[in-house]
């Protein structure tokens, strides 16, 4: 498994490499924003770690940049705490968020998740597809198609939208979909989901509706 580490600060930079290596990860470094958009397109890794506030290039935008022609997963790891850069990060289809400063062995455990989440997520043990009228979902290739447009959705978002389909017709709670989707050892907000769901329904357009708001408990995928 090969990890990438973001940080324009070499000392944490090399606290990951320790504790990460000891776990039997292969680890790569980059010092700034730019660096690691380079590293990603010459490289295949597992997971990103990604501070925010680099010279050159800060995280937010080497993420999008990256997202452009790789899909790997990203861990944020920022002394920036505040809600709005978190959900920020979320938008862009971040898989966690990590706060300055930080536990080792917390984040660890959390690149752990992740990469675990990410790897039954891509098992295969979802069906091929899922057709509703003009709404097409391609469980293999990650593509999602209304009336034969393909739409952009960020990573977060297609395996919500994977999940509610997995589940549909049941009504989830927001602690659920925020277990299953983002993973137990994510401390997320009710927020966070809602925050989804809206971009979610958005590129959905008019088939939109299919995610049904349960009153004072979370969401329903309706058939």
């Amino acid at each position: 498994m090969r990890v990438l580490v973001v940080d324009d600060e070499e000392k944490i930079r090399n606290v990951i490499r320790e504790y990460a290596e000891f776990e039997g990860y292969e680890i790569d470094e980059a010092c700034d924003g730019m660096e690691a958009v380079v590293k990603c397109k010459n490289n295949d890794y597992d997971i990103i770690i990604m501070d925010i506030m680099m010279p050159k290039l800060d995280g937010f935008s080497s993420i999008k940049e990256i997202r452009k022609t790789k899909n790997i997963p990203v861990i944020m790891l920022s002394a920036r705490g505040e809600e709005y850069d978190k959900l920020f990060g979320f938008e862009l289809g971040i898989d966690d968020y990590v706060v300055k400063p930080f536990s080792p062995k917390e984040l660890m455990a959390r690149i752990n998740a992740v990469i675990t989440r990410t790897k039954n997520n891509n098992s295969g043990l979802v069906q091929d597809k899922y057709t509703f009228e003009g709404l097409e979902v391609d469980m293999l290739g990650r593509n999602v198609y209304v009336d034969g447009v393909k739409k952009d959705l960020t990573p977060k978002e297609y395996e919500l939208l994977q999940y509610f389909i997995l589940n549909k017709n049941i009504a989830l709670s927001r602690e659920k979909i925020l277990n299953e989707v983002w993973g137990y050892d994510f401390f997320g907000e009710d927020r966070t989901v809602d925050t989804h769901v809206k971009m979610l329904r958005n590129n959905l357009g008019k088939y939109r509706d299919k995610i049904v708001t349960v009153r004072g408990m979370g969401y329903k995928f309706e058939e």
